[in-house]
């Protein structure tokens, strides 16, 4: 919360409202004319931010291998580790 202060914001409407009606951003001071920017621009921009915040994010392999996939692995490693020692 912020009180006592005065604040510029943004307040971006959601185009699919399943989640998130809106999104509020909390303009800094004296961005707007700082090296040539526009608010036209600070709105292009949170309206970018908001859009892509919603879309899924791809994760490294070892978030999407499923459960099994890991216990067919170690089942895999630990039938390997068992044959050397065999072996050997």
């Amino acid at each position: 919360m912020i009180k006592g202060i005065n604040r510029r914001v943004i307040v971006v409407k959601s185009p699919d409202r399943r989640f998130f009606e809106e999104a509020i951003f909390i303009v800094r001071d004296g961005i707007v004319g700082q090296n040539g920017v526009t608010a036209e621009q600070v709105v292009e921009e949170a309206r970018r931010v908001a859009d892509g915040f919603g879309r899924k994010r791809r994760g490294s392999w070892r978030k999407r291998l499923p459960a099994l996939g890991y216990v067919a692995l170690g089942a895999l490693l630990a039938t390997a580790a068992w044959w050397v020692g065999v072996l050997l």
